[in-house]
């Protein structure tokens, strides 16, 4: 088989999301595939569309449903270990695709004899085919060709989605490359992995893929929980660098990737976002921030690409939590004051 397309589904059912994302799943023209679906014990009528799917499709879908909800990493890893294809691609439920999208990408790594290839994504706040604005990037040309040191740091910096990329099986079996299960941003946790451990890698300039935005979805919501996930992330993607032999070779990348996942995006979405925000959370956060990289202000990456003033509320907290918070606190009462007077 060539292809097994995954689907991890929970509670997509609202506003037909689903029904359009395995829509344009079934009308792929690649030959040759299967879509695994992957239903984490969803409360809402998504099992009972995937078995619909699963009835009029029988020759290429196919319904597995979670005993246990274990999130996206968990529905995912279901679906490799049930999978045959020598491709494997991901896609979120909430997502949809062009119907050559798999096509074009395998096609491409059978022409380069590549081992990972990629596209852009356009961004669609509505159910259409119709393009929006479009994230390119991974268009960057030091990323693509044979993967040596140069591209592995661009990759590590600026990987892109895994979503919209196809990966070959056996690099994701011979390297145990499963996700964490029971968090949110697992893709985040292994995307270096699924990056790096390829040998060649080919990019499609064209936006093939369609990311859906809407409120219920994973990036839009904050909560406690969601930070300490994404700190949990942050943790196993230096953990995998150290499986893998690569925390070393690219260090200076690793510490910036971290830096952001784990430090300066959490930060600044629980601090407004997250309803009752404690000093002592933000401590512990900066605490563990500067035992695991304690110089990642001299960051060369930090330095070039972080903006004055997030640097200078990161110092602050590194210098007292106490001063930050309360900085922090009038000045974003002080902006959302403005926004309202300005109405």
């Amino acid at each position: 088989m060539i292809l097994s397309i995954i689907v991890p589904v929970y509670n997509m059912a609202s506003d037909k999301k689903l029904e359009y994302c395995l829509d344009s799943l079934v009308a792929q023209t690649v030959t040759d595939y299967e879509i695994i679906a992957v239903d984490d014990c969803s409360t809402d009528e998504s099992l009972q569309i995937l078995r619909r799917y699963e009835a009029e499709y029988p020759d290429r879908f196919r319904v597995i449903a979670s005993e246990v909800n274990h999130h996206q990493g968990g529905a995912k890893n279901l679906g490799i270990r049930s999978a045959k294809g020598d491709w494997i691609g991901f896609i979120d439920a909430d997502d949809w695709i062009t119907p050559d999208f798999y096509e074009r990408l395998i096609g491409k790594a059978e022409e380069t004899g590549a081992d990972c290839v990629g596209c852009d994504y356009s961004l669609c706040y509505e159910h259409t085919m119709k393009v929006g604005e479009v994230i390119d990037r991974n268009s960057r040309p030091d990323q693509v060709g044979i993967l040596g040191d140069e591209q592995k740091r661009s990759m590590i910096l600026n990987g892109g989605s895994l979503c919209v990329k196809i990966f070959r099986r056996s690099m994701i079996l011979d390297n145990e490359l499963f996700f964490p299960e029971d968090i949110f941003y697992e893709d985040n946790a292994m995307s270096n992995s699924y990056l790096l451990l390829n040998k060649h890698y080919e990019y499609i300039s064209e936006p093939l893929y369609y990311y859906y935005q809407h409120s219920s979805s994973t990036v839009h919501t904050v909560t406690v929980e969601r930070c300490e996930d994404r700190k949990t992330a942050g943790r196993i993607m230096l953990s995998e660098a150290g499986r893998h032999g690569f925390l070393d070779s690219y260090k200076p990348e690793l510490e910036f990737s971290f830096t952001r996942l784990f430090y300066i995006n959490t930060l600044f979405t629980y601090m407004p976002c997250v309803k009752g925000a404690k000093i002592s959370w933000v401590r512990e956060l900066s605490k563990e921030m500067k035992r695991t990289f304690p110089d990642f202000m001299d960051n060369k990456y930090y330095v070039n690409q972080i903006n004055p003033e997030e640097k200078k509320l990161i110092a602050m907290a590194m210098k007292s939590t106490l001063l930050f918070f309360c900085y922090y606190k009038l000045l974003w009462g002080y902006r959302n004051l403005r926004k309202r007077l300005s109405k």
